[in-house]
């Protein structure tokens, strides 16, 4: 097809209702049996972790601008009630399968949630002592009349509504009261197999507290009772405008956060309806607002109940990274210089970067370390490193990133520490987030001072990279290492933007070199040479990206997509996206590497690189690309990256072109799961 002439762009698909779709997949892990019992219990709390990030953030900020005046209120205002629909369909599906199937699955393999309509006298007895004393003493019941207003809700904890009866010691008549439930209180208890008779036993928070609620109300009558849950706003608001220091300004945020404006409200479904529609005005909710559930709201808290259980049977098997052997020699820098050195996470270890940076620590040539931080976690061995290089007079800089959404109080712990021993610690560039995944060691040798890097496309978080699908490269490369210093430079002083060799940045040049890679492919087609594009990552959002690919598509480029959550293009329209095809995997890691491939008249330039594509990667945030020069590893990630999830048998979800998602291939089944077929090549493991 030689016409490039691209007929009307249907309407980009909705980026709320993509992640809906993107947690039903998830959704689909829990209805399973080929997946673990306990792994099924972990996919609901994802979900639920899921749905708290997007109304916390997205739905929030739609309700602002639906609540303004801006022309896009409306479009806001249908876009909450689309969201709501949807969000109340999987919540929905959330308890029917915990209700249905996990939990009677459990009981089936010696694990049981015992909930107070299931206590025996023995349970009971056992439930009160926990309660009275590690519970009660932290407990301050509220009854609501004009001395005392309704208190101040935190978001996403645990409460409780009470309706009483009775008079108390001053005559009073109580009507309703409220029970919050601290932070600082454990979510669930793991009961003797001697006080239950079955050898894994669970009692929630929420239960233990609702069996002996009459205890907080001594001569009072307990009519009834419900559990509730308010999330608010959390999206931070810092005027850059009016900023003079940005740590400063970020925690004076922080301390706002659980005051936000409510935005959703979770009761449990013997809510009755003069309660929740108290509840509903105090917060200033919609209908829409309301969910009621079948069951404990937060569904996030079985994450506890996971670490309870000790049955490893119901878990994923375990693993052991694999490690290149070049890596095991004691003299890392050698070895780099020597070649570079790729790294497939979560299949191959992260050790390898920690012992980068533990090594550069203590070796008394390096005299200069530099290193970027969106995520690394509250206990982090890299962090303890670069304080070590400090304290032992070397050059250390840390470009850490106070924004990272949810990290910004950890990452603010660790810039004091840091400042504490010397660190060089900058916070990037305001109004960009820096996103970039680098290290930069200069080390003093024989023939003068040389540059060693790690680029990555995944944090610097040793935990998540046993989670996260990602890639990291070792390299001495000159050229690669001089862009690296030239983007330390520029995050950490003033100055133009010099021309990079190697690496794309944003928000200068990726975006436009990936437009100007899209173009020469399309190019390719039209003069009838072979084009190619395969591209994987988490998100496709961006719209003159998406309109060249659909002008791609139009001159016959056949493209591949493999993304991993919302994506805004719609493939297989004909006449206008045909040739592309987008695929999601879902499974036991989360995707997490971003890959662009290209054909380019058999050069076929690769770049891993830290960017999804959508508006603010390119624009709002520094982000790198980094191409790999070696064919070994380039084509190594093309095959381990890229065609592995290709495969015609592989388990994956694939788009249609209203934006519905179909399965195909058995999931988790070791000769259709792409990360099943990784583990068995990179580890060993049968």
């Amino acid at each position: 097809m030689n016409d490039t002439t691209t007929p009307a762009l249907p309407p980009p698909l909705d980026r709320e209702q993509g992640i809906i779709a993107f947690n039903r997949r998830v959704l689909t892990l829990a209805e399973s049996e080929s997946v673990p019992l306990l792994e099924r219990l972990r996919y609901i709390t994802i979900v639920a972790s899921n749905l708290d990030e997007l109304f916390e953030i997205r739905v929030a900020e739609l309700k602002e601008i639906a609540s303004s005046n801006s022309p896009l209120a409306a479009g806001a205002r249908h876009s909450i009630g689309n969201l709501a629909a949807s969000a109340r369909e999987l919540v929905e599906r959330q308890y029917r399968v915990l209700k249905h199937d996990l939990l009677p699955a459990l009981r089936e393999e010696g694990v049981q949630i015992f909930f107070p309509a299931d206590w025996t006298e023995p349970l009971r007895a056992w439930a009160h002592e926990v309660f009275m004393r590690e519970i009660e003493p932290l407990l301050t019941p509220i009854a609501l009349d004009p001395a005392h207003p309704f208190p101040r809700i935190s978001s996403k904890t645990l409460n409780f509504a009470v309706e009483l009866d009775g008079r108390d010691a001053f005559g009073r008549r109580p009507g309703l009261a409220i029970v919050q439930a601290p932070r600082v209180l454990p979510q669930a208890f793991r009961v003797p197999p001697e006080v239950t008779g079955v050898p894994h036993g669970i009692l929630l928070l929420s239960s233990v507290i609702k069996g002996f609620m009459n205890e907080l109300f001594p001569g009072l009558t307990v009519k009834s009772q419900c559990s509730f849950r308010l999330t608010r706003n959390s999206d931070l608001f810092v005027d850059e405008e009016e900023m003079t220091n940005l740590r400063s300004a970020l925690s004076d945020e922080l301390g706002q956060r659980p005051w936000g404006h409510g935005v959703r409200l979770e009761m449990t479904a013997d809510t009755g309806s003069e309660v929740s529609e108290r509840l509903r005005k105090e917060f200033d909710l919609d209908e829409d607002d309301c969910y009621f559930v079948d069951g404990s709201v937060n569904l996030g808290r079985y994450t506890k109940v996971i670490e309870l259980v000790e049955r490893p049977d119901l878990l994923f098997p375990p693993f052991t990274p694999s490690q290149p052997a070049s890596l095991q020699k004691k003299d890392l820098f050698s070895v780099i210089a020597a070649g570079d050195v790729l790294l497939h996470h979560p299949y191959e270890s992260f050790h390898p970067v920690m012992d980068f940076l533990r090594s550069a620590a203590r070796d008394p040539q390096v005299v200069s370390i530099k290193q970027t931080i969106y995520r690394t976690g509250a206990d982090s061995v890299l962090m303890e490193s670069l304080m070590e290089a400090a304290r032992a007079g070397k050059e250390v800089t840390v470009v850490l990133e106070l924004m990272a959404r949810f990290d910004e109080e950890t990452n603010i712990n660790w810039a004091a520490k840091l400042e504490e021993v010397g660190v060089h610690v900058v916070y990037g560039v305001v109004g960009h987030k820096t996103h970039a995944k680098l290290a930069l060691v200069l080390r003093r040798e024989p023939e003068g001072l040389r540059r060693y890097a790690h680029l990555g496309t995944g944090n610097y978080h040793p935990r998540t990279a046993r989670l996260y699908e990602d890639f990291g490269l070792f390299t001495a490369n000159e050229e690669i290492c001089s862009d690296v210093h030239e983007v330390f430079r520029r995050l950490t002083g003033l100055g133009t933007a010099g021309g990079l060799k190697a690496l794309l940045q944003a928000p200068f040049r990726l975006h436009g070199t990936i437009l100007q890679a899209i173009q020469r492919e399309t190019e390719a087609a039209q003069a009838g040479r072979k084009a190619r594009i395969i591209a994987k990552m988490n998100a496709l959002l961006e719209e003159r990206i998406i309109e060249a690919l659909y002008e791609a598509s139009c001159a016959g480029v056949q493209i591949d997509l493999i993304v991993r959550g919302v994506c805004a293009l719609r493939p297989g329209i004909p006449g206008l996206s045909e040739n592309i095809r987008v695929s999601s995997v879902v499974g036991r890691f989360l995707e997490h590497s971003r890959i662009y491939y290209f054909w380019g008249d058999g050069k076929e330039p690769l770049w891993l690189a830290s960017a999804d594509w959508m508006e603010r990667n390119f624009f709002r945030r520094v982000e790198v690309a980094f191409p790999l020069r070696d064919s070994t590893l380039k084509r190594r990630v093309l095959e381990e990256g890229l065609l592995n999830y290709l495969q015609p048998d592989t388990a994956a979800w694939h788009m249609d072109s209203a934006g519905n998602y179909r399965l195909g291939g058995e999931l988790l089944s070791p000769e259709h799961d792409a990360q099943q077929r990784l583990l068995r090549k990179l580890t060993g493991r049968d």
